[in-house]
């Protein structure tokens, strides 16, 4: 009855894609079954014994801040702008380099994010890197990933996994997915379990997606920890919506992307986060790019540094895409701060 409900409200908003029309897309070997409560935990005691310092970000009351809000409902903001290297990213790469072997010449893709926290990695472990960028990631970005001894090369959108195929190929690259991976998911799912330590059943919570390995390991974490009745959202921007497109066609998609929040405007979503959130989710959330915009603005104004793609959760939330929040106790992820002041100049005061 409640799914149906949940249904019928999804069918008559076009923001909001139900999940219950998906149905399961097979791995093979990987699935979502291979997501376990025992492998969650494992991950999370790595990534917080990780040489690399992971952070267990603080978590504070939206009422004790400056932030405007119109509802009356308990929402707490998880802050991992203050994570190190400035996003979750680093939670993910903890878990992959751990059972990587030291040395290795790996090659991914990133708009910046998993880009800065691979390098540190790479640095960290005396590992040969490459990051594969966008040629819409901004030039600050690019230039911090080399400044920790990784190549950098920027193409088009389109072009990321050609080029990555080439230096697998070429030059017997091991590729790191930075969002369709197991071992990359399982240590993002620490960010939900570190929810679950301070808010133990939170009604509602809303996370940001680009290629949804974030969204998918903090869904799983919390799901699978037993919060049954716990409504899980993903926001995306609305031209970048590939997860959302990916519940339509009922298998993961590809499309042109198009959004401020370049770290939410992969090419494609992922197969493995596509099973996890379609089993664990309740909706997808589209906002725009406006919508971001003043959302970073309201969050500096307050004394948050947020960048486009980490404010995508509380974009959602002040400009009413949630639904039933009244009353609720509510996690508010801000996933990253990587904004220069070149960039924040182009964001109303």
């Amino acid at each position: 009855m409640l799914m149906l409900r949940h249904q019928k409200c999804c069918l008559h908003n076009a923001n909001i894609l139900p999940l219950m029309n998906c149905f399961p897309t097979k791995m093979g070997e990987v699935s979502a079954d291979s997501v376990t409560l025992d492998l969650l935990r494992e991950a999370w005691e790595t990534v917080r014994s990780s040489p690399l310092g992971v952070i267990n970000t603080p978590m504070i009351p939206w009422c004790q801040t400056t932030l405007p809000l119109h509802l009356r409902c308990n929402i707490q903001i998880k802050l991992e702008n203050m994570q190190r290297t400035g996003s979750f990213k680093i939670r993910g790469v903890a878990n992959q380099f751990s059972s990587r072997p030291k040395g290795g010449h790996f090659v991914t893709m990133s708009a910046g994010n998993y880009g800065k926290a691979f390098a540190y990695a790479s640095k960290h472990y005396g590992s040969r890197g490459k990051v594969v960028m966008p040629e819409t990631a901004p030039v600050s970005r690019s230039i911090l990933i080399q400044s920790f001894g990784v190549e950098v090369e920027q193409v088009p959108t389109s072009c990321l996994m050609n080029v990555v195929n080439r230096c697998v190929k070429e030059d017997a690259m091991t590729f790191l997915h930075s969002y369709d991976d197991l071992d990359l998911i399982a240590g993002h799912a620490s960010l939900g379990l570190e929810v679950l330590e301070v808010i133990p059943k939170p009604d509602v919570v809303v996370v940001c997606c680009g290629g949804g390995g974030l969204l998918a390991g903090v869904a799983a974490a919390i799901k699978l920890s037993g919060c049954d009745e716990t409504r899980i959202y993903g926001v995306e921007p609305d031209g970048a919506c590939t997860m959302y497109r990916s519940f339509i066609e009922k298998k993961p998609v590809g499309m042109e992307t198009k959004s401020i929040a370049s770290g939410l405007a992969p090419p494609f979503a992922g197969t493995l986060p596509f099973e996890l959130c379609q089993r664990y989710v309740e909706g997808i959330v589209l906002i725009n790019d406006e919508e971001i915009k003043a959302a970073v603005s309201t969050l500096y104004s307050s004394g948050l540094v947020v960048e486009p793609s980490g404010c995508a959760a509380f974009a959602a939330i002040v400009n009413d895409k949630i639904p039933e929040l009244e009353g609720k106790t509510v996690v508010c992820i801000l996933s990253g701060g990587n904004i220069g002041k070149d960039e924040l100049v182009n964001f109303p005061g």
